[in-house]
């Protein structure tokens, strides 16, 4: 008898996504338009021009020094509280787990996990290229400053550009991106804006960053979410191979497993006399049956022989004239004659 398999937790979930395996019609995927390239290319010449003008040590490091000299957590002691706060949507860690939350419901009420892939792609594109950045002109920040007016870079620091700003722009701009109505997408630009603007800032007011690695920061996580477009087809192919894979993987469950059948081998023919053919014939040949192990009393065991029986003293028949004990000759019969 063939008994069905418990649905767990997983399989629920993705025996919804198969409630409708088409995506919806009114979740446009967002293409690379030209309006689309002209701000990439505009981000991405902004992002240049921020780094040339530290490199050279231009009048951007002189206003860098002094807003670190002005020390603004020093003049508004009383927001320092909140900053300390707000700062933390800028965070790796927290945000990403707020965010993956939201879309991992989105994907469970649209059907489909383009959300969540498309947020581990700009993750992915935010720690690559950021973070290559980062080692790559080791600036030292505010804080670990060693001449006043230089650029300090390539000093074995990792600040430039905000990691903090970068991940706030990618992680709520991310929001934006997969928004289902374009008002719904307006909104949330705005609001993925005003949260990243107010996070470098806070980095600015706390000291640990300069406001040109804020400036960066702005700039490469919008890079990351103009690129988005470029990297769709990837994620749609990694949604159909991602689905592929599990089913497969449940037909491999549910699959019956077959019946052992028995192994035959030849056998020498048999000789059936002169003239006639010789048929040969096959013997089956099955797996041998396993012994019940019997279990024994402890001690000492003897024969059936050597036992004694173990029956009350006595003859439960009532004695009989003509019956005799055993191993014992039966009395002679009187001979009766005329």
């Amino acid at each position: 008898m063939r008994t069905e398999r418990s649905l767990t937790r997983l399989d629920r979930v993705f025996a919804r996504l198969d409630r409708e395996p088409e995506r919806p019609v009114h979740l446009d995927v967002p293409e690379m338009s030209r309006h689309r390239i002209a701000l990439f290319a505009g981000t991405l010449a902004f992002y240049i021009a921020i780094v040339w003008a530290v490199l050279i040590t231009s009048w951007l490091v002189r206003l860098d020094w002094q807003v670190m000299f002005f020390r603004p957590y020093q003049q508004w002691p009383e927001i320092h509280a909140f900053v300390d706060y707000y700062v933390v949507l800028g965070q790796r860690g927290p945000t990403a787990v707020m965010v993956t939350a939201w879309l991992g419901w989105r994907s469970w009420r649209q059907h489909t996990l383009r959300p969540l892939l498309a947020l581990g792609v700009s993750l992915l594109l935010l720690n690559v290229t950021v973070g290559a950045a980062k080692i790559g002109m080791g600036r030292l920040g505010p804080h670990y400053a060693t001449t006043i007016g230089s650029n300090e870079m390539w000093l074995g620091g990792d600040i430039f550009p905000s990691g903090h700003t970068a991940n706030a722009v990618v992680t709520w701009g991310i929001l934006a991106y997969l928004a289902s109505t374009p008002r719904a997408r307006r909104w949330l630009s705005a609001l993925s804006a005003v949260t990243s603007l107010g996070v470098g800032m806070s980095t600015v007011y706390l000291g640990t960053h300069w406001l040109s690695d804020v400036l960066l920061g702005w700039a490469a996580g919008l890079l990351i979410l103009l690129a988005l477009p470029w990297f769709e087809p990837l994620i749609t192919r990694a949604e159909a191979w991602i689905l592929d894979l599990r089913d497969r993987w449940f037909a491999r469950l549910s699959r019956p497993r077959p019946a052992k059948e028995p192994v035959s081998t030849p056998v020498a023919p048999v000789p059936l006399g002169p003239g006639r053919e010789e048929v040969p014939v096959r013997e089956s040949v099955t797996a041998p049956r396993t012994r019940t192990p019997v279990h024994l009393a402890p001690g000492p065991h003897t024969t059936r022989s050597d036992r004694t029986p173990v029956t009350p003293a006595g003859s439960r028949r009532p004695p009989h004239a003509d019956r005799h004990p055993r191993n014992t000759p039966p009395a002679a019969r009187p001979l009766s004659g005329s």
